[in-house]
């Protein structure tokens, strides 16, 4: 059984002589230190005992509070810091957690009980990238509870996460993004400005600058700097004329331009209608999430980041499809800029700080997508310098193997 109390010897006097002292948590949860004011170690031992009898003989030990409860008030304590979208994948696993343990008191939670819901998981049938998912953002809260001073440590610190196949990056090639620019720009022209998206533009401002999906659509144009040819990422609040919208990982950042796309910028700028701050939406939809939307209460802070052009992924599906390239994401076009920027020289630090990564290892995987093209261009430069070394010893790469296949045929 864990101790609640403990016993401590406290300094005094500059550190010549100490007194006992009992360290423990109070009924409010807080941490107490109680000086004994004596050096009996026998006498110190029977109080701390007779303390924690105190604290134990309560009906709620100091601090108790049972899954259900703690999730409720990690989530409130953490308030808006999170997208809600990481705040339903944390409600949910943990209901999820709660069901295979039941709705203990938090601070009873083992390494035992995390692995019998990793099995009980994957005996369900669920893939191992979810539940490795799911075992993260519970594992999560309790980290934050450390954090807090609610535990003294994470009991799922070193819980075994599921292997999962890492997935290949999905890079688009050179001449896949000419046919994809080719086929949003003909996409555009044939669609009502007013209401649809400029895909042409937006395509080739993602494959310039590696934004994300969001930051381009909430991206006004006090944001471009045409004069500097550059574009930054910069969080929105709810004005008159904008609603709120947080950047991914708090990251402001500034991206540079061509002037080529500096001069695409300022003549779709001039066609578009006075009114609407932002670059990428339409008109006709900035109107009607201002005038219908908002006023009625059916925007919020999630609806920033998924909602604010309606049916994205199907007008980029058509595109892709006109452009003849294997189904994608758009969020490929980020992956593709981020490659190109590694391939041309640029060190990890710099990428990182470009793509607004937060975490390392999410840059590095990037990285090492171009190091395995360049174990490719390796293997064909390899293969030309063998070829002429063997020439230059009077010997073929074929010629060899047909003398190979003869001496088999002999022995045969």
């Amino acid at each position: 059984m864990k101790q609640l109390v403990k016993l401590n010897k406290r300094p005094r006097r500059g550190g010549r002589e100490f007194v006992y002292a009992l360290r423990y948590r109070g009924e409010d949860g807080k941490r107490r230190c109680e000086s004994l004011g004596h050096t009996d170690q026998r006498k110190a031992e029977r109080q701390r005992a007779q303390k924690e009898k105190e604290l134990r003989m309560g009906y709620v030990e100091p601090g108790a509070m049972r899954l259900r409860d703690f999730t409720k008030d990690s989530l409130a304590r953490t308030g808006d810091q999170i997208r809600e979208s990481t705040r339903r994948i944390a409600e949910t696993a943990m209901k999820d957690f709660i069901g295979v343990i039941g709705n203990v008191d938090f601070r009873s939670v083992t390494l035992a009980h995390g692995e019998l819901y990793r099995q009980a998981c994957l005996d369900r049938g669920k893939s191992n990238a979810t539940v490795k998912k799911d075992l993260a953002a519970i594992k999560r809260l309790f980290t934050l509870a450390v954090l807090r001073g609610q535990l003294e440590e994470n009991p799922l610190q070193h819980i075994a996460m599921p292997k999962s196949e890492k997935k290949k990056i999905n890079i688009y090639r050179d001449d896949q993004c000419q046919r994809i620019q080719k086929a949003a720009l003909e996409y555009t022209t044939k669609r009502n400005r007013e209401k649809s998206v400029n895909w042409d533009l937006l395509i080739t401002v993602a494959l310039a600058t590696a934004l994300r999906r969001a930051e381009l659509m909430n991206c006004t144009w006090a944001d471009v700097d045409f004069d500097a040819q550059t574009i930054e990422v910069n969080p929105k609040e709810n004005t008159r004329d904008t609603w709120q919208w947080r950047i991914k990982d708090a990251h402001h950042r500034t991206l540079p331009l061509t002037a080529e796309i500096v001069q695409m910028l300022a003549d779709h700028q001039a066609q578009q209608r006075e009114g609407c701050p932002y670059v990428f939406v339409p008109t006709a939809r900035y109107d009607h999430i201002q005038n219908v939307l908002r006023p009625k209460g059916k925007w919020t802070l999630e609806d920033s980041r998924l909602r604010v052009v309606n049916n994205f992924k199907r007008s980029f599906d058509k595109i892709l499809l006109k452009a003849c390239v294997k189904a994608g994401t758009f969020h490929d076009m980020r992956r593709t800029a981020i490659s190109m920027w590694f391939a041309n020289g640029m060190s990890e630090f710099e990428v990182m700080r470009l793509a607004g990564h937060s975490d390392f290892s999410t840059t590095h995987k990037y990285y090492l997508a171009v190091a395995d093209d360049l174990v490719d261009r390796a293997r064909v430069a390899t293969a030309q310098g063998l070829r002429q070394k063997l020439v230059r010893f009077g010997t073929r790469p074929f010629e060899a193997d047909k003398g190979i296949d003869s001496v088999r045929r002999k022995s045969l």
